[in-house]
């Protein structure tokens, strides 16, 4: 009799733990998609939203959806994170097409950074507060850029600062972290910031560690223009660590004939700074051409001092020439001659130097100095391996970048383009180690919380793409075509990108980086 009785009194219990809970309602439930969170090994199940933040990952949700999207075989991804691009001038644009960004959107990049390379407006509030007048497409974070300050406390010239300008120049950063700037940015290899020293830039950077930011960089060499590539990589590290903040390494590459092969070598550089403690990480574009300007690429440091007016002097001054001029061939070299320099922009759009040289009947220097004189056209070159490209990959501190701006296929493919061929065709990273150095890596490494994993509470930032067809489809000649493959895309809660075509919906929002409490009093 006792013993019926505890067998009641138990059949009672597990009968109401077993009790199903009701469903709870959610907007929007992707269902059965092959789930990569950013953080754990892929599983089949479900992600269910509620109005900007996710509600739940789970292999089964129990739940009832306003909209379902059917993700059977389909990846479900953290939306991307693109940590270097410049895109501000979209993102600003009077043109709503343009400010919602489609060539990221329809690769699954949620989220952006701008003021890369140095060129981070001061007035960071006022980039962060344009997305409350302009609605964006994406969300975006923002550098502030030492060639921004630079130009506007020292101008072009090569000199170093005063006492009191390097002061202003402090102030502007200390500043600009107090409005929510990612860190400092700089361009080294661009002038004017190449005429600062490093203790130049330290004492910037400092004022950024301070508060809690980063140091991004496009370094001062990436081949064999000045210091050199393992020196400029160096001066990176030792700007993070002497400014007492991360150093991040932007397009990590190794460029030109000189230095191709180089890769092992710093990478063991910064493995090192690494196991000492010290906070380095990079990005990677995935193309074996960079792109910069006609000028950048080929016309000494010493000509730019002051500026284009300066320059085209020089271009006229007979006791220049010379020295111009093999300044000019030994670029060239480095790059890889005049078939690899491609141009992009202007007059001679889609057109090799070589065959702008030919038309002109004029040496390959002398027909970029015709070019030059009429502007200074974007430009594409040839100039990386693909083993060089392929050791950076496969680190671990290597994330996804774009670099994107105009004329390169890096804009519209980067993401897809890392995805079909270098997971897909050549097998040099995984499907997982690509998602998540394009999603959670970047943002927990640049503290954006709540964003870069699918969990439970965080920001509903999501890609699905089809893993059969998802693709870069832009070329060097064409390098303005939409990328395949992407199903949907939802930036905070909203959907941005539904059964493959953009839906015309600006979600995204300005990213304010939290500084050091009590350091912007």
């Amino acid at each position: 009799m006792k013993v019926a009785l505890l067998l009641g009194i138990a059949a009672v219990s597990l009968g109401a733990a077993a009790a199903p809970l009701p469903p709870q309602k959610v907007d929007l439930l992707i269902r059965g998609g092959t789930i990569y969170t950013g953080s754990d090994a892929p599983f089949v199940g479900d992600v269910a939203i509620r109005g900007d933040e996710i509600v739940s990952v789970s292999k089964r949700a129990n739940v009832t959806a306003a909209r379902i999207i059917d993700a059977k075989g389909m990846i479900v991804a953290p939306g991307f994170i693109d940590p270097h691009t410049h895109m501000g001038g979209d993102l600003a644009s009077d043109d709503q097409a343009k400010r919602l960004v489609p060539a990221f959107l329809m690769q699954g990049v949620t989220t952006a950074f701008i003021g890369n390379d140095g060129g981070g407006d001061p007035d960071v509030a006022k980039v962060l507060g344009s997305a409350a007048t302009k609605p964006v497409g994406i969300n975006y974070a923002a550098w502030v850029g030492f060639g921004a300050i630079r130009e506007k406390v020292v101008g072009e010239d090569n000199r170093a600062p005063t006492p009191e300008e390097l002061a202003r120049m402090k102030g502007l950063v200390a500043s600009a972290m107090c409005q929510g700037a990612l860190g400092l940015s700089t361009g080294l290899f661009y002038a004017p910031q190449s005429f600062a020293k490093t203790e130049e830039v330290i004492e910037l950077a400092k004022e950024a560690g301070k508060r809690g930011g980063s140091y991004d960089s496009h370094i001062r060499d990436e081949s064999s223009y000045t210091v050199g590539l393992v020196a400029a990589i160096d001066e990176a590290i030792r700007i993070g660590r002497e400014g007492g903040l991360p150093a991040h390494i932007s397009h990590i590459k190794a460029l030109g004939v000189d230095v191709q092969g180089e890769a092992p070598k710093i990478i063991a550089t910064i493995n090192a700074a690494r196991a000492r403690g010290e906070k380095v990480t990079a990005n990677q574009y995935p193309w074996s051409a960079s792109g910069t300007s006609l000028v950048a690429s080929l016309v000494p440091l010493w000509a730019q001092d002051g500026g284009r007016p300066a320059l085209l002097k020089r271009f006229d001054d007979p006791s220049l020439a010379e020295k111009m001029h093999a300044g000019m061939v030994e670029n060239l070299r480095k790059r890889g001659g005049a078939d690899k320099l491609l141009i992009v922009e202007g007059k001679y759009k889609n057109r090799y130097l070589d065959a702008v040289a030919k038309e002109m009947n004029l040496s390959p220097v002398d027909a970029a100095i015709a070019v030059i004189r009429i502007g200074d056209p974007g430009t594409v070159s040839f100039n990386q391996s693909e083993a060089d490209i392929a050791a950076f990959m496969q680190q671990p501190w290597v994330m996804t970048g774009s670099d994107a701006s105009g004329g390169h296929p890096r804009v519209y493919g980067s993401f897809a383009r890392k995805y079909d061929k270098y997971v897909k065709t050549d097998h040099v990273i995984t499907l997982r180690q690509f998602i998540e150095r394009s999603s959670s890596l970047t943002a927990d490494t640049f503290g954006l919380t709540g964003r870069g994993h699918l969990r439970s509470g965080a920001y509903a930032d999501v890609v699905v793409f089809d893993p059969r067809t998802y693709a870069s489809r832009a070329t060097y000649e064409q390098p303005a075509l939409l990328a395949a493959g992407v199903q949907t895309v939802v930036v905070n809660g909203v959907i941005a990108v539904d059964k493959g075509a953009m839906t015309g919906k600006a979600a995204g929002r300005a990213i304010s980086h939290m500084p050091i409490a009590g350091r912007c009093n």
